[in-house]
Protein backbone atom coordinates (compact mmCIF):
# COMPACT_ATOMS: atom_id res chain seq x y z
CA UNK A 1 0.00 0.00 0.00
CA UNK A 2 1.29 3.51 -1.23
CA UNK A 3 2.41 5.45 1.80
CA UNK A 4 0.78 8.73 2.31
CA UNK A 5 2.22 12.11 3.10
CA UNK A 6 0.11 12.04 6.95
CA UNK A 7 1.78 8.57 7.67
CA UNK A 8 5.21 9.85 6.65
CA UNK A 9 4.33 13.12 9.45
CA UNK A 10 3.24 10.71 11.86
CA UNK A 11 6.51 8.69 11.60
CA UNK A 12 9.56 9.83 9.71
CA UNK A 13 11.11 7.31 7.40
CA UNK A 14 14.32 9.19 9.09
CA UNK A 15 13.62 8.35 12.76
CA UNK A 16 13.24 12.05 13.40
CA UNK A 17 10.97 13.27 15.95
CA UNK A 18 9.29 15.48 13.21
CA UNK A 19 9.55 14.90 9.61
CA UNK A 20 11.42 17.08 7.52
CA UNK A 21 10.87 17.80 3.87
CA UNK A 22 13.79 18.96 1.79
CA UNK A 23 13.61 20.90 -1.40
CA UNK A 24 16.49 20.90 -2.92
CA UNK A 25 16.41 21.30 -6.47
CA UNK A 26 18.46 24.65 -7.13
CA UNK A 27 21.39 23.68 -4.21
CA UNK A 28 21.57 19.88 -5.95
CA UNK A 29 22.24 21.46 -9.16
CA UNK A 30 25.10 23.73 -7.96
CA UNK A 31 26.89 21.25 -5.81
CA UNK A 32 26.13 18.14 -7.64
CA UNK A 33 26.03 18.86 -11.13
CA UNK A 34 28.47 21.77 -10.52
CA UNK A 35 26.03 24.30 -12.24
CA UNK A 36 24.97 22.08 -15.35
CA UNK A 37 21.65 21.70 -17.07
CA UNK A 38 19.37 19.59 -15.33
CA UNK A 39 18.40 16.31 -17.30
CA UNK A 40 15.09 16.46 -18.41
CA UNK A 41 15.31 14.84 -20.66
CA UNK A 42 17.01 11.89 -19.29
CA UNK A 43 14.42 10.46 -16.54
CA UNK A 44 17.37 8.06 -15.54
CA UNK A 45 19.41 10.50 -15.03
CA UNK A 46 17.23 13.07 -13.45
CA UNK A 47 16.63 10.22 -10.61
CA UNK A 48 20.34 9.09 -10.03
CA UNK A 49 21.02 12.83 -9.54
CA UNK A 50 17.91 13.68 -7.19
CA UNK A 51 18.88 10.12 -5.55
CA UNK A 52 22.41 11.48 -4.97
CA UNK A 53 20.99 14.93 -3.00
CA UNK A 54 18.69 12.63 -0.95
CA UNK A 55 21.41 10.34 0.01
CA UNK A 56 22.66 13.56 1.45
CA UNK A 57 20.20 15.60 2.93
CA UNK A 58 17.39 12.75 4.13
CA UNK A 59 14.29 14.22 3.39
CA UNK A 60 11.95 12.32 4.76
CA UNK A 61 9.94 12.26 1.43
CA UNK A 62 11.15 12.96 -2.33
CA UNK A 63 9.91 16.28 -3.67
CA UNK A 64 9.45 16.17 -7.46
CA UNK A 65 8.36 19.16 -9.01
CA UNK A 66 6.90 19.38 -12.28
CA UNK A 67 6.52 23.18 -12.64
CA UNK A 68 10.29 23.11 -13.35
CA UNK A 69 9.38 20.22 -15.90
CA UNK A 70 7.17 22.21 -17.70
CA UNK A 71 9.02 25.17 -17.65
CA UNK A 72 11.54 23.19 -19.37
CA UNK A 73 9.10 21.54 -21.63
CA UNK A 74 7.61 24.88 -23.10
CA UNK A 75 11.42 25.99 -23.61
CA UNK A 76 11.70 23.87 -26.34
CA UNK A 77 8.86 23.38 -27.55
CA UNK A 78 7.45 26.85 -29.81
CA UNK A 79 4.93 24.70 -31.35
CA UNK A 80 3.44 24.07 -28.05
CA UNK A 81 3.69 27.94 -26.72
CA UNK A 82 1.52 28.66 -29.99
CA UNK A 83 -0.93 26.43 -29.87
CA UNK A 84 -1.38 27.84 -25.95
CA UNK A 85 -1.83 31.27 -27.62
CA UNK A 86 -5.01 30.37 -30.48
CA UNK A 87 -7.52 31.61 -28.42
CA UNK A 88 -7.52 34.79 -25.91
CA UNK A 89 -10.56 32.87 -23.81
CA UNK A 90 -9.80 32.09 -19.85
CA UNK A 91 -7.69 29.06 -18.98
CA UNK A 92 -7.48 28.12 -22.75
CA UNK A 93 -3.63 28.16 -22.77
CA UNK A 94 -3.47 26.03 -19.23
CA UNK A 95 -5.99 23.59 -20.65
CA UNK A 96 -4.03 23.47 -23.76
CA UNK A 97 -0.73 22.40 -22.09
CA UNK A 98 -2.00 20.18 -20.02
CA UNK A 99 -3.88 18.45 -22.55
CA UNK A 100 -0.93 17.90 -24.87
CA UNK A 101 -0.80 14.12 -25.45
CA UNK A 102 2.87 14.47 -26.32
CA UNK A 103 3.87 16.63 -23.28
CA UNK A 104 1.53 14.40 -20.66
CA UNK A 105 3.12 10.97 -21.63
CA UNK A 106 6.68 12.46 -21.24
CA UNK A 107 5.52 13.73 -17.68
CA UNK A 108 3.89 10.99 -16.62
CA UNK A 109 6.62 8.40 -17.70
CA UNK A 110 9.69 11.06 -15.84
CA UNK A 111 7.59 10.54 -12.98
CA UNK A 112 7.09 7.19 -13.35
CA UNK A 113 10.68 6.60 -13.50
CA UNK A 114 11.55 8.65 -10.66
CA UNK A 115 8.93 6.77 -8.38
CA UNK A 116 10.76 3.85 -9.38
CA UNK A 117 14.40 4.88 -8.57
CA UNK A 118 13.02 6.94 -5.17
CA UNK A 119 13.29 5.23 -1.19
CA UNK A 120 11.63 7.37 -0.03
CA UNK A 121 7.95 8.00 -0.52
CA UNK A 122 7.19 10.66 -3.21
CA UNK A 123 5.55 14.09 -3.29
CA UNK A 124 4.19 15.69 -6.64
CA UNK A 125 4.60 19.50 -6.02
CA UNK A 126 2.74 21.49 -8.90
CA UNK A 127 1.64 25.09 -8.95
CA UNK A 128 -2.10 25.82 -7.52
CA UNK A 129 -4.59 25.91 -10.73
CA UNK A 130 -4.52 29.96 -9.56
CA UNK A 131 -0.62 30.31 -9.72
CA UNK A 132 -0.99 27.67 -13.15
CA UNK A 133 -3.23 29.79 -14.76
CA UNK A 134 -1.77 33.42 -13.77
CA UNK A 135 2.40 31.73 -15.16
CA UNK A 136 -0.22 30.60 -18.62
CA UNK A 137 -2.58 33.82 -18.78
CA UNK A 138 0.39 35.79 -20.61
CA UNK A 139 0.11 33.04 -23.53
CA UNK A 140 -3.47 34.20 -24.55
CA UNK A 141 -1.99 38.23 -24.43
CA UNK A 142 -2.83 39.20 -21.29
CA UNK A 143 -0.61 40.11 -19.11
CA UNK A 144 -2.73 41.59 -16.34
CA UNK A 145 -3.76 39.24 -14.10
CA UNK A 146 -6.16 41.48 -11.40
CA UNK A 147 -8.99 40.11 -13.58
CA UNK A 148 -8.49 36.77 -12.27
CA UNK A 149 -10.55 35.42 -9.57
CA UNK A 150 -11.36 32.30 -7.39
CA UNK A 151 -14.24 31.19 -9.98
CA UNK A 152 -11.34 30.87 -12.39
CA UNK A 153 -9.02 28.89 -10.22
CA UNK A 154 -11.84 26.34 -9.42
CA UNK A 155 -12.47 26.11 -12.94
CA UNK A 156 -8.51 25.71 -13.63
CA UNK A 157 -8.74 22.84 -11.12
CA UNK A 158 -10.87 20.44 -12.92
CA UNK A 159 -8.38 20.71 -15.89
CA UNK A 160 -5.88 20.20 -13.07
CA UNK A 161 -8.19 17.27 -11.91
CA UNK A 162 -8.26 15.61 -15.30
CA UNK A 163 -4.68 15.66 -15.51
CA UNK A 164 -3.96 14.43 -12.26
CA UNK A 165 -5.30 11.08 -13.21
CA UNK A 166 -2.57 9.88 -15.43
CA UNK A 167 -0.61 9.20 -12.27
CA UNK A 168 -3.27 6.70 -11.07
CA UNK A 169 -0.58 3.81 -11.40
CA UNK A 170 2.10 5.71 -9.41
CA UNK A 171 2.33 5.38 -5.45
CA UNK A 172 2.41 9.05 -4.91
CA UNK A 173 2.06 10.52 -0.90
CA UNK A 174 1.00 13.72 -1.94
CA UNK A 175 0.04 16.10 -4.21
CA UNK A 176 1.18 19.78 -2.58
CA UNK A 177 0.05 22.22 -4.72
CA UNK A 178 2.53 25.51 -4.66
CA UNK A 179 0.61 28.34 -4.35
CA UNK A 180 3.99 31.04 -3.80
CA UNK A 181 4.20 33.17 -6.88
CA UNK A 182 7.72 33.29 -8.77
CA UNK A 183 9.93 36.02 -8.40
CA UNK A 184 8.99 37.33 -11.77
CA UNK A 185 5.25 36.11 -11.63
CA UNK A 186 2.40 38.51 -11.25
CA UNK A 187 0.31 38.49 -8.12
CA UNK A 188 -3.28 36.82 -7.77
CA UNK A 189 -5.44 36.86 -5.42
CA UNK A 190 -5.45 34.14 -2.49
CA UNK A 191 -7.44 30.93 -3.09
CA UNK A 192 -8.47 28.68 0.05
CA UNK A 193 -7.55 24.57 -0.81
CA UNK A 194 -11.42 23.92 -0.13
CA UNK A 195 -11.89 25.82 -4.09
CA UNK A 196 -10.03 23.20 -5.64
CA UNK A 197 -12.47 20.17 -4.61
CA UNK A 198 -12.01 18.67 -8.27
CA UNK A 199 -8.16 18.40 -7.34
CA UNK A 200 -9.75 17.16 -4.08
CA UNK A 201 -12.25 14.33 -5.67
CA UNK A 202 -9.11 12.98 -7.11
CA UNK A 203 -6.64 13.27 -4.71
CA UNK A 204 -9.51 11.25 -2.18
CA UNK A 205 -9.92 8.68 -4.46
CA UNK A 206 -6.52 7.61 -5.06
CA UNK A 207 -5.70 8.12 -1.50
CA UNK A 208 -3.02 10.48 -1.88
CA UNK A 209 -2.59 13.64 0.73
CA UNK A 210 -3.50 17.07 -0.51
CA UNK A 211 -1.70 19.95 0.52
CA UNK A 212 -1.15 23.62 -0.20
CA UNK A 213 2.04 25.39 0.27
CA UNK A 214 2.27 28.91 0.85
CA UNK A 215 4.87 31.82 1.48
CA UNK A 216 3.82 31.07 5.25
CA UNK A 217 3.73 27.80 5.80
CA UNK A 218 1.86 24.00 4.55
CA UNK A 219 -1.56 23.12 5.37
CA UNK A 220 -2.80 19.80 4.68
CA UNK A 221 -6.66 18.77 3.53
CA UNK A 222 -8.26 16.26 6.11
CA UNK A 223 -5.94 16.89 9.31
CA UNK A 224 -5.24 19.40 11.68
CA UNK A 225 -1.59 18.92 10.92
CA UNK A 226 0.36 21.77 9.41
CA UNK A 227 3.77 22.39 8.34
CA UNK A 228 6.27 25.00 8.87
CA UNK A 229 8.87 26.28 6.61
CA UNK A 230 12.77 26.10 7.51
CA UNK A 231 14.19 30.04 6.80
CA UNK A 232 16.69 30.64 4.12
CA UNK A 233 18.60 32.14 6.90
CA UNK A 234 18.59 29.00 9.06
CA UNK A 235 20.82 26.91 6.09
CA UNK A 236 24.04 30.11 7.06
CA UNK A 237 23.27 30.67 10.41
CA UNK A 238 24.18 28.16 13.69
CA UNK A 239 22.20 30.43 15.79
CA UNK A 240 18.83 30.15 13.50
CA UNK A 241 16.80 27.38 15.56
CA UNK A 242 13.86 24.91 13.37
CA UNK A 243 10.93 26.49 13.76
CA UNK A 244 7.57 25.06 15.56
CA UNK A 245 4.93 22.80 13.64
CA UNK A 246 4.18 19.32 13.10
CA UNK A 247 6.57 18.88 10.31
CA UNK A 248 9.00 21.29 8.37
CA UNK A 249 9.85 21.89 4.76
CA UNK A 250 13.30 23.50 3.98
CA UNK A 251 14.28 24.80 0.61
CA UNK A 252 17.49 24.94 0.67
CA UNK A 253 19.37 28.29 -1.20
CA UNK A 254 21.69 27.53 -3.72
CA UNK A 255 23.83 29.71 -2.65
CA UNK A 256 24.60 27.59 0.75
CA UNK A 257 27.72 25.38 1.65
CA UNK A 258 27.46 22.09 1.72
CA UNK A 259 29.35 21.75 4.98
CA UNK A 260 27.20 24.09 6.67
CA UNK A 261 23.69 22.35 4.96
CA UNK A 262 25.06 18.77 6.24
CA UNK A 263 26.00 20.39 9.73
CA UNK A 264 22.25 22.15 9.40
CA UNK A 265 20.53 19.02 8.56
CA UNK A 266 22.03 17.39 12.02
CA UNK A 267 20.37 19.29 13.89
CA UNK A 268 16.83 19.02 12.53
CA UNK A 269 15.90 15.83 15.02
Amino acid sequence: MTTSLTAVIARPPSGRTRAVLIDSHDYAQTVILQGKPVPWQEPMAYSNFFGQAQGLLKSDVALLSLDRFYAHRLDGNPGLATAMGAKTRTGYALRTLLGDADTTRAVIDFAAIFSKTQREPVVLQIPSPMQWLARTHAFSGASDVSDLDADDAENASMYVADWLRGFAALPLAAVLLDDRPGASDPVTVPVPLDTYSPIANVTDHYQWTLGMRHAGGIELKGTAASGSLIQPEFWFDDDQTPPAGDFLLGEIPAAAVPEDVLARISTLM
